[in-house]
């Protein structure tokens, strides 16, 4: 297997939940490490009197596996090693972020998935955001990112058959009757963005300088940001430590296509 990209996503940290310490884990979570003590603090909160463990798994490394040009088949190497190996699973979100990997911390990668190519966390970050999937807390602020306008329902994140959940009735309400007017878009900029200079909710304006969304993350020429649908094929700018950058929008392809009439 060729092509492959491997990234150690360093601080996503996991919890395991089960019964008793004597049982295996029956979920695994994994989590921003931003939030690590504010998820711990909330799942016991609500666990009541249940007889549930929660604790992080720091005996575990998290991987994001991303197909190459000549990716084949990686699960048929993933038994050879599956003392090192503990979940390999295609990413739940969409294909085209590949396959998350769980190992045991200080696994040999290259016995694993034999050919791989090992990158860094910014070769992930650059795939996400050419392919506008947020993560984490500084893509989905807490508070502030509304599911259907993180295209959480485009990722397997969102349930319209079971609840009951915070802001489910809103949620669904909008899903049914098809108006969203905003989302969270894939950005290439027209030059590098300098590093640390862009605030988080910085506004994105249109050539006539109304607003037309807000930025959310990026590193270089790539990002995401939550724009208004009806500007994205406007020109937009950004103002960057008081330049103002251009940059364009895209519709990725791995978005489900609306239905022919």
């Amino acid at each position: 297997l060729r092509g492959i990209c491997f990234c150690d996503l360093v601080g996503v940290p996991f919890f395991r939940l089960h019964e008793s310490p004597g049982e295996e884990p029956h979920i695994l979570l994994e989590c921003d490490s931003g939030v690590l003590d504010a998820i711990q603090k909330h799942l016991k909160l609500y666990k009541i009197r249940r007889k549930v463990n929660i604790a992080p798994c720091l005996d575990l490394s998290l991987w994001a596996v991303i197909p190459g040009e000549q990716a084949g088949d990686i699960a048929s190497s993933f038994p050879k090693c599956a003392d090192q190996a503990l979940v390999l699973t295609p990413d739940p979100r969409t294909e085209v972020m590949g396959w998350r990997l769980i190992t045991k911390k200080g696994a040999n990668l290259s016995e694993i998935i034999p050919g791989s190519q090992i990158g860094n966390i910014q070769d992930y970050h650059r795939h996400r955001y050419k392919q506008g999937i947020p993560e984490g807390v500084k893509d989905l602020p807490p508070g502030v990112a509304l599911p259907l306008e993180s295209n959480l329902a485009y990722m397997n994140g969102i349930s319209f058959t079971k609840g009951c959940y915070i802001g489910q009735e809103l949620t669904a309400r909008t899903h049914h009757m098809g108006v969203i007017r905003k989302r969270l878009l894939p950005v290439r900029f027209s030059t590098p963005l300098p590093k640390d200079s862009i605030p988080e909710g910085a506004e994105i304006l249109t050539e006539s300088g109304k607003s037309a969304g807000k930025f959310r993350a990026g590193g270089d020429e790539l990002g995401i940001a939550l724009l208004r649908l009806a500007n994205i094929n406007e020109p937009l700018c950004l103002n960057a430590a008081g330049d103002k950058v251009k940059l364009t929008a895209s519709i990725p392809e791995w978005w489900p296509k609306p239905a022919s009439k």
